[in-house]
């Protein structure tokens, strides 16, 4: 399995798909990436010989100490920063995501059950005696 970037990609998988695999690398990222190295897009990871694995994660080291992309960690460290700094100006975004509820104004009287979780049941109290 090749490690590129800290992430483990896909073996199966054509290599210009399992480089998405990697958080911040999309699709035009990924042949961008191919193309800098040298590499086919159309070739399978497990058919990748060592130097050509080598060569991809040069490449993705080299576009990341850079600062052309952001990958895996400076890209999750960012976002979170990002989401806490709404929650701590005390934005509408940044109630939106300390009570979990969807922050780009979707409904929420019906579905959001991905945001909010799993439905819980409400009990009727009844009078007793009857």
């Amino acid at each position: 399995m090749a490690r590129i970037a800290g992430v483990d990609i896909p073996r199966e998988k054509r290599v210009v798909i399992s480089m998405t695999y990697i958080m911040g690398i999309g699709r035009s990222w990924s042949e961008k990436i191919l193309k800098l190295a040298n590499v086919g897009a159309d070739t399978r990871v497990k058919d990748l010989t060592d130097e050509e694995v080598g060569r991809l994660r040069s490449v993705v080291d080299r576009l990341a100490a850079t600062k052309d992309i952001l990958i895996e960690g400076d890209l999750r460290r960012e976002v979170a920063m990002n989401i806490k700094r709404l929650v701590e100006i005390g934005s509408y975004r940044g109630l939106r995501h300390r009570r979990g509820l969807p922050v780009r104004g979707q409904r929420t009287r019906t579905n959001a059950r991905g945001r909010r979780g799993p439905k819980r049941t409400v009990g009727v109290r009844r009078k007793k005696g009857k």
